[in-house]
């Protein structure tokens, strides 16, 4: 019986001395390792206050400050420190508010868990600095309520909305992301420059911490200021745009759309960078008007948001010889003094596919100048079959291959969002669309690349990057935006390395001067500039639902060429129309900072043209035919221009669909 009791009496021995283990580790716990009551004890009697920096201004190339800071003042309020017997009447009057709306404001789901009545919040955001002046003189009859300053855009030259984006509120898919950068209310960058080089832009927000009584009331500051942070100003960029060649670059393509990069060959710095139509950057800072901008601007049938530059995927039509003489001098295809004879065409399997008239074609450079469909068709049909007829398998792929070094048919890299990779079409992709045991493809089937049509698709940027790279007589550094911070950072280090392009140099210079001579006796004659030589190729991309687009690349001088240019404007029609003359029109003000007397007539010409119309007519043909095609209105991918050419060559089948049917 003894023993019963000794062993109950061990029993209860052990479970106290269990419970009181399990107390100590507890306790331990709560004090030594779990903050959470600490904190949640802080948070009853510290305000924490946030003190948000200047984001970093952004300059361009010749120090223009091109992106400022403007202050905006959001009204915080603390509920429980309100004054009841304020004066709500002239408190609403100065505000010009309604008293139902201070109601309002004032009114929260406190059970959520997000609004604390000891804990400030914005009552009013982005008073106007008129009210805010008017306010501060009897802030102090307001017990409760304080002006928090924040930092807004403003863009002192109107221009560059597309390139040096703008900022919006966080939604909780960036507080998730930022990793603590952001909270609520926060502002972050979105599109552009702002959005790419948001980490270094944005600064680092600073701290002051005060305390509180039992009542929520603050009494002073906690620990005399010895935890309060200062805000850290952003870096400021200075970007390689040079401002007023954006400007003049705008001004020439208002009331068209399209987009132009000028980029400096040299090193890759972009100068100039505009998706038209755009609009002024101003609209879009955080002011009460953003939000009727912003949804009219969204639902434009112009699509302004849509960035062309990168985005908008084009066949570049006739500057693509450009590459085709390349690959076949290098590849031995195509000799240097080839000439051809053109009877108005190509003819092929008793068909004639057409060509424009023009003076005989003695060489590779007189090909060139003239923009020869018969030569070119030839000489990209002797690259594919280079292998043999039943092979151009292995052909194509050797001229993709080279596209790629070219920069073309993959994403440059530039430092700027949504950058569209263009399409190389190669022989897996046409495998797909003609496979091998339904009689496969040849090159006959696939000849419209060779003038820049078909399933070939290209971004400006893109065109721009080849103009520079045959600049440079074979290589490339990838573009971009940043020229460097004042705080004397570099830019990233891949934008400092050339690209090469395993093409021998003697045929570039052949290339340029067939370049030379398209400005000087060819198609782009007209647009020619005194005491310039440019080097330039016109194309015209053939467009199914209406006028064609106007193509044109250039660079200049000759030698030690400092600007590249390409320039598309949609439904155009001719390269030398539209696209040709603005591109001169730039390179000559880049040069010259002025324009000549005898062209300020093609200036005009160039700043009176309005092409809106033909746009919105192609649009709604467009859609015509796609509502008489099908049942239920279908409409435009919202990433694709609603006119982006996809039509042959005249005479030529240029996309797959259409080549199947004849």
């Amino acid at each position: 019986m003894a023993d019963i009791y000794r062993e109950r009496q061990r029993t209860i021995q052990i479970v106290i001395l269990c419970c009181a283990l399990v107390l100590v580790v507890k306790a331990a716990q709560l004090q030594l390792f779990d903050d959470s009551f600490r904190r949640r004890a802080d948070a009853t009697t510290i305000e924490k206050l946030t003190s948000y920096p200047p984001r970093g201004l952004v300059y361009d190339r010749n120090g223009q400050l091109i992106v400022n800071n403007n202050a905006m003042y959001d009204l915080m309020v603390t509920c429980n420190q309100i004054d009841r017997s304020m004066d709500t009447t002239k408190f609403c009057r100065l505000l010009g508010i309604s008293k139902g709306q201070f109601k309002e404001f004032l009114t929260k789901d406190w059970k959520s868990g997000k609004f604390s009545r000891s804990v400030p919040f914005v009552f009013m955001k982005k008073l106007s600095t008129v009210t805010y002046a008017r306010l501060q003189e009897c802030l102090y009859e307001f017990p409760g309520f304080f002006v928090q300053v924040r930092n807004i855009r403003g863009y002192p030259f109107s221009v560059g909305a597309h390139v040096l984006g703008y900022i919006n509120e966080v939604d909780p898919r960036d507080i998730e992301s930022g990793k603590g950068a952001y909270a609520s209310g926060d502002y972050i960058g979105a599109g552009g420059l702002e959005s790419k080089y948001e980490e270094r832009l944005r600064g680092k927000k600073g701290y002051t911490f005060l305390l509180k009584d039992n009542l929520g009331r603050i009494v002073g500051g906690y620990e005399n200021g010895a935890a309060d942070t200062m805000p850290i100003s952003g870096d400021d960029l200075v970007s390689s745009i040079d401002i007023r060649l954006q400007t003049y670059a705008e001004q020439l393509m208002q009331n068209k759309t399209g987009s132009v990069v000028a980029i400096e060959p040299a090193t890759g710095e972009i100068l100039a960078m505009v998706s038209a139509p755009t609009y002024d950057p101003n609209d879009l800072t955080m002011t009460k008007d953003r939000g009727p901008v912003f949804s009219r601007l969204l639902t434009d049938p112009l699509k302004p948001f849509f960035d062309r530059t990168v985005m908008a995927k084009y066949p570049p039509g006739s500057i693509f010889k450009t590459v085709v003489t390349l690959v076949g001098l290098q590849e031995g295809t195509l000799l240097p003094n080839s000439g051809q004879g053109c009877n108005g065409g190509y003819f092929y399997a008793g068909r004639l596919y057409k060509c424009h008239h023009h003076s005989h074609v003695s060489n590779v450079v007189d090909a060139l100048a003239y923009s020869c469909n018969t030569y070119y068709f030839g000489e990209f049909r002797d690259v594919v079959e280079k292998f043999g007829y039943t092979n151009p398998h292995k052909g194509l792929d050797l001229f993709v291959k080279y596209c790629h070094e070219f920069g073309l048919g993959r994403q440059l890299g530039i430092d700027y969002p949504n950058e569209s990779a263009g399409n190389i079409p190669d022989s897996k992709y046409y495998d797909q669309i003609y496979p091998r045991h339904l009689g496969g493809w040849r090159s006959p089937t696939i000849m419209s690349l060779a003038i820049g049509q078909g399933e070939l698709q290209l971004t400006t940027l893109q065109m721009a990057n080849l103009a520079a790279c045959l600049a440079n007589r074979g290589h490339w550094f990838p573009p971009h935006l940043a020229k460097h911070f004042k705080t004397g950072s570099d830019i990233p280090k891949p934008f400092l390395h050339a690209q090469k392009v395993n093409i021998d140099r003697k045929y570039f210079d052949m290339v340029v001067e067939g370049m030379a001579q398209c400005v000087n006796r060819g198609t782009a004659h007209s647009c020619a500039i005194p005491d310039i030589q440019v080097c330039g190729k016109t194309g015209t991309s053939q467009n199914p639902h209406g006028d064609d687009h106007s193509v044109f690349f250039a660079f200049a001088p000759k030698d030690s060429p400092t600007i590249a240019i390409a320039v598309y404007v949609e439904n155009a029609t001719w390269g030398a129309s539209f696209a040709a003359p603005i591109a001169s029109l730039m390179i000559e003000k880049f040069i010259n900072d002025t324009i000549a007397s005898g062209r300020l007539y093609l200036e005009e010409r160039m700043l009176k043209a309005n092409l809106t119309d033909k746009y919105l007519e192609n649009i709604r043909r467009a859609a015509a035919r796609v509502e008489k095609a099908h049942p239920a209105p279908a409409l435009p991918s919202p990433d694709v221009p609603t006119d982006e050419p996809q039509r042959k060559s005249p005479g030529i089948p240029t996309t797959s669909t259409e080549r199947r049917r004849r």
